[in-house]
């Protein structure tokens, strides 16, 4: 885990996260809180994720999502040598899809 990012301020950013009921909730909240390029990059990066944890390849991801490879790149990185966030929630959102 990231010491440089824990701060106060970020708590309490993570902590209204969690607050939130549903995904209307989050819709409203991050449409506040980010703009939408940031919001649209977020959610590429996600994809991208996704994408390359069932073995897609860069040029499937970029066509796709519209992502740099750069940008494939990072988050290749954050999945192969990250903290496994990304592993963690597709994980438990798979157990809730097979419920």
């Amino acid at each position: 885990m990231n010491k440089k990012l824990h701060s106060e301020a970020v708590d309490q950013l993570f902590e209204a996260i969690l607050c939130l009921k549903n995904k209307e909730e989050c819709y409203t909240f991050f449409e506040d809180v980010c703009t939408i390029n940031e919001l649209l990059s977020l959610s590429q990066r996600f994809e991208v994720a996704k994408m390359l944890r069932e073995k897609r390849t860069y040029l499937e991801i970029s066509e796709k999502t519209g992502a740099s490879t750069a940008t494939i790149s990072r988050v290749n990185r954050s999945l192969s040598y990250g903290n496994d966030g990304y592993e963690m929630v597709f994980e438990r959102m798979e157990k809730k899809e097979n419920v």
